[in-house]
């Protein structure tokens, strides 16, 4: 059974939602908030080390399936890295509102309709474990 669950788990990769309204429109659906995860996926070297060490583990990804919807703002600085022009304009109006001074990373839990609920500043200082409980815990404590 474990073998299967971990075969599902990679079979069918958790979702990032690349448009913010969008992910407004399904947290409010689905009565979940939202990680807003602001990085530098090709230059920032904190950015690089959360991604591997919280957001890509199967603590987080488990949790993350069915209680947040996930947005990555990414700011990559090679252009063969760079999302459409759409996207690009999308993270940039993100970041003005959300990030106006470009911490990265920077990761926001954020309600349906666009407010803020918690921020965290680069990698948190707590273990993945410890911070997907606090995440439980917020998240429980919306609902």
């Amino acid at each position: 059974m474990k073998t299967l669950a971990l075969l599902l788990f990679f079979i069918i990769p958790i979702q990032w939602e690349p448009n913010f309204e969008q992910a407004k429109k399904i947290a409010k659906e689905k009565n979940e908030l939202i990680l807003l995860n602001f990085s530098g996926s090709d230059w920032c070297v904190p950015c690089i080390g959360f991604r591997q060490e919280f957001l890509d583990t199967p603590a987080f990804m488990d949790f993350a399936k069915g209680n947040l919807v996930l947005v990555n703002a990414d700011f990559p600085r090679k252009k063969k890295n760079s999302g459409t022009s759409e996207q690009v304009k999308n993270n940039e109006i993100l970041a003005e509102k959300y990030n106006p001074n470009g911490i990265f990373p920077l990761t926001l839990l954020i309600d349906s309709e666009g407010k803020v609920v918690q921020i965290w500043q680069g990698k948190p200082k707590v273990s993945v474990e410890k911070w997907v409980e606090e995440l439980q815990t917020i998240c429980q404590s919306r609902k």
